[in-house]
């Protein structure tokens, strides 16, 4: 069917394109603050551009944290017949806002023993996701105070949801960076958080993959209790924590569920990196410096703008979170974390320090005197292996290296030998 022919490119006069653009939308001014590109497009361009120079070169990725082995049989038969079920009458559903119950229901006994309502679970597409909207409910007057180095969503969706913006060289006007050095432990001074702030902290951390302690997290929850603030804290990584004594959850902190709202995901856990499922907890006892309720404004958000994770994918992680799902999660996870104690043996016999990998599947490696991107393209150059330059996740990283341990075991062996050669 023949339509109306368009003009050409030289089809409107300077004058008359002129005239279209003034009258147009007009862009979001908040994304003209944002820094260069996301971090880990950078880094596809300029793998690109290496394998375009070295043609022959095989390349491996120790870089972005995408899972790399295959759906376990157990959650992949679940997610089949959860395809099958929306085949057929008699079992075919539609949209789910919040999330089927029976699984809000599963995920408090399994990560909550049960403290929860299950109306104060909701089920997301992914916690990256999740963190995205959650800044919504803050809008431009929050005061976003982030972990740095840290996950970069949580200071670009700041941007862009117009709390922060330029005005400082080592990162943005408006948001105030706690450090994690070597020096510190990886767990940061809180003395520089101010009232009313909205915290974001991650433990199992990206990228550093330190985990902190009981003592710590209930220093967090005591200033932000005293301060008024919210934590939003991204438990993405705590199916990777072995030692019994770090928890995996902030509500293991008393009085965490005045001041918190927790992020999950089964990304990283059970392989759903290409399936997206993950889950926020909104507690009731949670309130606004105003005394209104956070619950009831996500509540309404989620409503508005997000129909609910796919059915398909809530069946998988119903199954996930049964008896032999969990047993398949534990054996993936234990797979990765076999991975990073090879690259941080591997790093280690160099005389590279680095902490990370035994309870998470990130290793951060300091290359004191080497600016985090010479590193990766030397490591690149010189091993043809990909990894994430540390300055990418915020000023304190300057100076490391963050490898996952994401990654085939064949793989992550020969890459292991090829660490050698730095």
């Amino acid at each position: 069917m023949r339509g109306m022919p368009l003009p050409g490119r030289r089809g409107f006069s300077s004058a008359a394109k002129n005239d279209i653009l003034s009258n147009m939308a007009q862009r979001n001014s908040t994304l003209a603050h944002l820094k260069a590109g996301y971090l880990f497009p950078e880094i596809a361009r300029r793998r690109r551009e290496f394998a375009a120079v070295h043609p022959g070169a095989k390349i491996i990725s120790l870089g972005v944290g995408n899972t790399t082995e295959p759906l376990l049989p157990h959650i992949c038969a679940a997610l089949t017949e959860g395809a099958r079920r929306l085949g057929a009458v008699e079992t075919y559903s539609g949209y789910m806002d919040e999330g089927l119950p029976e699984l809000r229901g599963k995920i408090n006994e399994i990560f909550y023993q049960e403290h929860f309502g299950i109306d104060e679970i909701f089920i997301s597409d992914g916690s990256k996701c999740d963190i995205g909207r959650l800044q919504w409910l803050f809008g431009p007057g929050a005061r976003p105070v982030v972990q740095d180095p840290s996950y970069p969503v949580y200071v670009d969706g700041s941007v862009i949801a117009g709390a922060a913006g330029e005005g400082i060289e080592t990162g943005y006007q408006g948001i105030t960076y706690l450090p994690c050095t070597k020096e510190n432990g990886y767990f940061p001074d809180l003395s520089k958080i101010k009232d009313e702030s909205l915290i974001y902290f991650c433990s199992p951390n990206n990228p550093t993959g330190a985990v902190s302690t009981q003592r710590e997290l209930a220093r967090l929850v005591e200033k932000a209790r005293s301060t008024k603030s919210i934590i939003i804290f991204d438990a993405a990584y705590s199916t990777y924590i072995r030692d019994p004594s770090l928890p995996t959850t902030i509500y293991a902190i008393d009085g965490a569920e005045e001041c918190a709202i927790e992020v999950n995901s089964f990304s990283k856990s059970a392989g759903f990196t290409g399936v997206r499922l993950g889950w926020s907890v909104v507690p009731h006892a949670l309130r606004f410096s105003g005394g209104e309720s956070v619950h009831a404004d996500w509540a309404r958000l989620q409503a508005t703008i997000f129909n609910g994770a796919s059915n398909i994918a809530q069946f998988g992680a119903l199954a996930a979170l049964d008896a032999e799902g969990r047993a398949e999660i534990t054996a993936l996870t234990d797979f990765y974390l076999e991975n990073a104690r090879l690259i941080r043996t591997a790093l280690k016999a160099l005389g590279i320090e680095c902490t990370g990998g035994d309870n998470s599947p990130y290793v951060w490696a300091y290359f004191p005197g080497e600016q985090s991107w010479a590193a990766f393209a030397r490591i690149l150059e010189t091993c043809h292996v990909i990894t994430t330059p540390g300055s990418g996740f915020g000023p304190a990283g300057e100076g490391f290296v963050r490898f996952s341990a994401f990654g085939h075991r064949a793989d992550i062996e020969e890459a292991c030998g090829r660490l050698a050669k730095l």
